[in-house]
Formats: structure tokens, C-alpha cells, sequence
């Protein structure tokens, strides 16, 4: 049994983690503060997909982890899963910057507290934000590599406030294996999604419109309803990460991404298509769209063996599925 330490853990990707590591019996540790508008959800009102609460081997912790790294100094965790951040859909990243911020505050704790605590193997979740931002332009995107962002290379913008906070973990993650010979791996998602995502996040909101104006001639998506992202179901997101994850202690990067582009235009139809109708997509002007084109070269991630398994349109069933029947309850 081993013993694994999850900051955020009760958000979204959190959940997922947590629910593998107990299912194969080891335990947990989930440290989360429940921010508002980050997706996080007290396991005592319990989670839509499993019962944390059901497992003995399940601890909580209801603090923000930075406190928690105050008092915790154990020094037996075989893994820590940092995912703790102040992060939420295209509003919270654009229209509240100053919090998102935070995550610099909340990073730093974490490599501080790593470096006494001595865990066996951090994970480190970084984001595609982190990547600059003259890539991902109308007329200039490219699927982008792990080695588009270099310490030996000009840093490029990244994505706002949330782009800068993960670029600036990535560079402390280096500094934690190359002067305390912490064994580090960082992960760049991409567009995860799943059945129960915030609905602050562009997929699952979007899943929920199609089926509360099914039938509706037209249907509103925010910013120009052009702009692209390479969707990936959070399954393969925690296999990406489990199936790779011994094979790098250097803190080097991996992708988690499917390589394709996808419009919000396109995510509209095959959802609409998939409920039975056809409608007009409308872009909403005066809304966030955030960068125009995001996806990311999967190369690297082939080398390591993993490579995304669940389609697009199955994953949108499956959210609409899920949707459908919290509507009937």
C-alpha cells in the first residue's frame, strides 16, 4: 500500500486521481479549500461519481494546503499529485487575474515544503496556458511541443496571469531535481473534460445548453465560436499520467493532448447531432474567447507509449448521458 498525498484533490482532475489510487487500495491524503469557482466540492455533500467517504483509506483535509504544508512533516509519501490551484473557466482567468495570481504563492509553498518533506516522486500539473501565446493566433498556430518552452530559449507570453504561475512551477520543478535531487515530473493538459466538470468550463456548459434548448434553431457559444481546442477526456489524462510518470525524474515536460483541433462550432454540432438536432452556432462577441487555436503535438507521448483512447464523440455522449439523467433525478 502505498501513500499518496493529493493537493486539489477534490476538484475535478483531483477526483479522478483519488479514486485510482483507493480503488487499488492505497492511502490517500486529499488536501483541498474548496475555492469557489475552481470546481472543487466538499466530499461531505459526496461526488457525483463515486462515494469518497465509502473508502477507509480515504483522509480529507479541508484547509488550503498551504497551511497544510505549515504543519504536515511526513516524510513517508511515495507521491505527491500537485494540483492545487486557483484556476476556472476563461472568466475566472480573465476577469479576476489578481486570484489566479495566487497559484505563484501556492507553487512555492509546495517546492519549499518538497524539499523537507522529501516526497518519492512529485507530479507536477502545469497547463498549455504555459505556452506562448504568438502561436496560438489566427494567422500563426501550430500543434505546440514540450520543447517549445526551453530554459535555454527566449520564454515566450504565455496566457495570462494562470500561463505565467504554471511557466514560473515548471522552472521551480527544475530547480527542485537539479539542486535537491527531487525525482519530478511536469504534466502539460490540454482541453480535459468529463462528465462531471464545473459548468465554468466551456465543454460541460456547453453539453448542458444543447440539451436545455434542444430543438432551438440556433445555439450561442462565447467569443466567435472559431476558436479551437484539443479536447481530451480526463480518463486519458490520469492514464496519460499513470502510464508515464516512473519513466521521467528529471522534471522534464509531457503533453496531454489528442494533436487535434477542434472549434467550439464543431463541439456544438456533434453535440446537437448527437440529441437529434441541427442548429445554427452564434458567436457571443462580448464574451471571453481566450487564445484562437490550442492543441498540442502528441510525438513525445507516443515515444513513452501513451497516446489518447477515447473519441471526441464518445466523450460527448457520455457527458450528455450523464446530464440527461441528473436532469431526470
Amino acid at each position: 500500500m502505498k501513500k499518496i498525498l493529493v493537493t486539489g484533490g477534490a476538484g475535478f482532475v483531483g477526483r479522478r486521481f483519488c479514486k485510482r489510487f483507493l480503488d487499488a487500495g492505497d492511502k490517500v491524503h486529499c488536501v483541498d479549500s474548496i475555492v469557489p469557482m475552481t470546481g472543487g466540492i466538499d466530499p461531505s455533500a459526496g461526488w457525483a461519481l463515486y462515494e469518497p467517504r465509502d473508502y477507509k483509506n480515504f483522509q480529507f483535509f479541508y484547509e488550503d494546503c498551504r497551511s497544510y504544508f505549515k504543519r504536515e512533516t511526513a516524510d513517508d509519501f511515495d507521491a505527491v499529485f500537485h494540483l492545487a490551484a486557483i484556476v476556472g473557466g476563461r472568466m475566472m482567468i480573465e476577469r479576476n487575474p489578481l486570484a489566479v495570481a495566487d497559484d505563484l504563492a501556492i507553487d512555492a509553498a509546495y517546492w519549499e515544503w518538497a524539499v523537507s518533506a522529501r516526497p518519492k516522486k512529485t507530479v507536477y500539473f502545469s497547463s498549455s496556458a504555459a505556452y506562448p501565446v504568438s502561436l496560438q493566433r489566427p494567422d500563426q498556430y501550430c500543434l505546440l511541443r514540450e520543447d517549445m518552452i526551453s530554459r535555454e530559449a527566449d520564454i515566450g507570453l504565455p496566457d495570462m496571469t494562470y500561463g505565467w504561475s504554471k511557466l514560473t512551477g515548471e522552472y521551480l520543478a527544475h530547480i527542485a531535481h537539479r539542486h535537491h535531487g527531487l525525482d519530478c515530473v511536469v504534466y502539460r493538459p490540454f482541453s480535459g473534460y468529463g462528465e462531471d466538470q464545473d459548468d465554468t468550463y466551456p465543454f460541460p456548459a456547453i453539453c448542458r445548453r444543447i440539451l436545455q434548448e434542444q430543438g432551438s434553431p440556433c445555439i450561442e457559444v462565447w467569443g466567435s465560436g472559431r476558436q479551437m481546442r484539443d479536447f481530451i477526456h480526463i480518463e486519458d489524462c490520469v492514464d496519460g499520467v499513470l502510464d508515464t510518470m516512473d519513466r521521467i525524474d528529471d522534471a522534464d515536460a509531457l503533453n496531454l493532448s489528442t494533436g487535434r483541433f477542434t472549434s467550439f462550432k464543431e463541439l456544438v454540432t456533434i453535440a446537437a447531432r448527437l440529441v437529434g438536432y441541427d442548429p445554427e452556432v452564434v458567436g457571443l462577441s462580448d464574451k471571453p474567447e481566450g487564445v484562437f487555436a490550442r492543441a498540442g503535438d502528441t510525438a513525445k507521448q507516443i515515444s513513452f507509449g501513451f497516446s489518447a483512447k477515447i473519441p471526441l464523440q464518445t466523450g460527448v455522449s457520455r457527458t450528455l448521458a450523464y446530464l440527461e439523467a441528473g436532469q431526470r433525478q
